[in-house]
């Protein structure tokens, strides 16, 4: 089995829905991405995935997410959009492209991480 990941990152603005406390109100986070692409077969240059590929698909997602209120976007405004909410969006956003994408970590801090995977 070969694994590889990239790092990207994002800034953007939320509020937590359903919630009692300070991320109640909108707030903004420097997310950290993480993604990761496992798989068994390696292409005639020995290459699992094009980290070039990865990284143009991932950042896609990204340039979609960065600098907006999250919450006013369409596929989160009936959904709490946190941290893990977020990390599902990433996965299954490149998992369009990339199907053997295996898990995606967003930071919202140094030392507070989400996952998803499947």
């Amino acid at each position: 089995m070969f694994e590889v990941k990239i790092e990207t990152s994002f800034s953007a603005a939320h509020h937590l829905l359903n919630y009692k406390g300070n991320c109640e109100n909108q707030h903004g986070h420097n997310w950290k991405v993480e993604v990761y692409v496992r798989g068994c077969e390696l292409d005639k240059s020995n290459i699992l995935v094009d980290f070039k590929v990865l990284k143009k698909t991932v950042n896609e997602i990204i340039d979609y997410l960065d600098h907006k209120d999250i919450n006013e976007l369409e596929e989160f405004r009936e959904v709490s959009p946190s941290s893990e909410i977020i990390s599902k969006f990433i996965y299954q956003k490149t998992k369009e492209k990339i199907p053997g994408v295996s898990r995606v970590n967003v930071w919202e801090t140094p030392t507070s991480r989400a996952s998803y995977w499947e």
